[in-house]
């Protein structure tokens, strides 16, 4: 039972009264039957069972009496049932992995680290929830990720399963060459086109894995370091064909146009910094974004990244109603039944094993 009601409580008034009545009867003075010269012998003997018990009968009628007052309020016994229906909304991460991401310009918790170990971090806590960031999580989202340098790869398919996707962005790293025992490149060729960045056939396959989802509302969050140096479709044709499906591109920037160090191996297999120029293609973010009716946003940092992806959760709220249903069951014959069983048993008993002479 989740909720307890009287259906017509205003019947209940007359309780009080009931009650005054029964305290009134038994204050009563009632007049003896028989006049004895004294009776103070008779106050030294015992008080038997019977008669404590018959002097309970007025107060037995007053709760009978309340007992039926209250079923004639028609009590009710109620089952609450809450259902909960709405909206969730589609997801799709577009994330460059390319060359350009191994950049040490960002950091975490006082350590230098790289572009994608970064975004790797805030990815999480978008996905997942973090308190701390004003990040709520997605939970009742359909999220997918589309990973992509000189070439676009579905890393995962829109899903619930939260835990795993995250598993997997945590996985993504920079394509890295091969060495042979002599410490040659042996993918030099194949290692050149996957660090290119090829932000046109990105968008392209998020949106291919988009389109035949059920959502109502569809979004694509592509996020890159560079400029579109590689593949074969145009952003600007993909963000036209997101727009007639009704998907909505928000664009991220990240890292700082200019020189940045990044790590590359030398020909003994080491680990050196290297200064390298990078380019952020803005005005074609900002395209892409403006063409889908979605938003351009700039990140140079952690804090920046985080707040990033905290404005797009804002923005982008699954719909949810709560609707709660409740069931009564009526309790009269309990009530008023027990208090009906109550009088027609005091009566029996004063007729009966505690019928008093006159």
């Amino acid at each position: 039972m989740d909720s307890f009601r009287f259906y017509s409580s205003l019947l209940l008034l007359p309780g009080p009264v009931a009650i005054w009545l029964v305290w009134f009867r038994s204050r009563r003075h009632v007049q003896p039957a028989a006049t004895f010269s004294s009776v103070a012998d008779l106050k030294t003997l015992p008080v038997t069972w019977m008669q404590r018990v018959r002097r309970t009968f007025p107060w037995l009628y007053g709760l009978a009496l309340l007992l039926i007052i209250a079923g004639l309020a028609r009590p009710q016994a109620g089952k609450s049932e809450s259902r909960i229906t709405g909206e969730g909304i589609a997801v799709e991460l577009v994330l460059d992995i390319s060359g350009s991401m191994e950049a040490l310009d960002f950091q975490l918790d006082g350590d230098d680290v790289s572009r994608l170990e970064a975004v790797r971090h805030v990815i999480g806590q978008f996905v997942l929830g973090s308190k701390g960031e004003g990040l709520s999580g997605r939970p009742d989202d359909l999220i997918g990720l589309v990973a992509f340098g000189g070439f676009a790869d579905s890393k995962c398919p829109l899903t619930l399963d939260h835990g795993a996707l995250v598993d997997i962005v945590d996985s993504l790293k920079v394509p890295k060459p091969v060495r042979d025992q002599q410490g040659r490149i042996i993918n030099a060729d194949a290692l050149q086109e996957e660090l290119a960045t090829a932000i046109g056939d990105g968008v392209a396959l998020g949106i291919d894995r988009l389109k035949d989802s059920k959502a109502k509302s569809k979004v694509l969050v592509l996020l890159t370091d560079g400029d579109n140096n590689a593949g074969v479709v145009d952003p600007r044709e993909a963000a036209t064909i997101a727009k007639e499906l009704g998907i909505k591109i928000y664009s991220i920037g990240i890292g700082r146009n200019g020189v940045v160090p990044v790590p590359q191996e030398d020909e003994f297999g080491r680990t050196v910094l290297v200064p390298a120029q990078f380019r952020i293609d803005e005005e074609l973010l900002r395209e892409i974004a403006t063409i889908t009716g979605g938003t351009y946003f700039h990140a140079s940092d952690s804090e920046a990244l985080t707040e990033v992806y905290a404005q797009i959760d804002r923005l982008e709220k699954s719909q949810f109603e709560e609707s709660k249903y409740s069931e009564y069951t009526e309790l009269f014959r309990w009530f008023a039944g027990s208090g009906l069983a109550l009088v027609l048993a005091i009566n029996v008993l004063k007729e009966t094993r505690f019928r008093s002479l006159p």
